[in-house]
């Protein structure tokens, strides 16, 4: 495995990561995808599959504007593995789980709404917080499974 291919692709991941979890999913997809039953698996496979191909296109650029290579059977394989561990987490229920488990439950709800409101004391909580650092962590994975291929 190349250190140069690792460090770019995950770059290219992260760069699209946050391009498209933030300006690429719609105002529809970020309300809906943690809703109950088919219309909130739905709402958040939209968002995932806008995501996923958001990641391609930055690696896909990397790949044109630069001298490196990947095996298409460890991009798929590392997209897939991405695209399957943000789907888990923006379900919500899941990462809210993994944090009552780990004893971080309460940094979770840190900010929420207080109860009978819509309101946010402030844009960040502690939901977003291990949220996006979930993600992050599962784009170094994925990038090590594509540059190993």
């Amino acid at each position: 495995m190349s250190a140069a291919t690792f460090a770019a692709v995950f770059a290219a991941l992260y760069a699209a990561h946050t391009f498209g979890d933030h300006w690429v999913q719609t105002h529809h997809q970020a309300c809906g995808k943690a809703a109950s039953g088919w219309p909130g698996r739905l709402a958040c496979a939209r968002h995932v599959a806008t995501l996923t191909a958001t990641k391609l296109l930055a690696v896909a650029a990397l790949l044109v504007f630069t001298d490196l290579t990947v095996h298409p059977a460890a991009l798929a394989v590392g997209v897939v593995v991405d695209a399957a561990s943000h789907y888990a987490a923006d379900r919500r229920r899941p990462l809210a789980w993994l944090a009552e488990v780990i004893g971080k439950g309460e940094f979770f709800r840190f900010g929420a709404p207080r109860p009978g409101t819509g309101d946010a004391p402030h844009l960040g909580t502690g939901a977003y917080a291990l949220d996006q650092s979930w993600h992050v962590a599962w784009l170094f994975i994925a990038a090590l499974i594509i540059a190993a291929g």
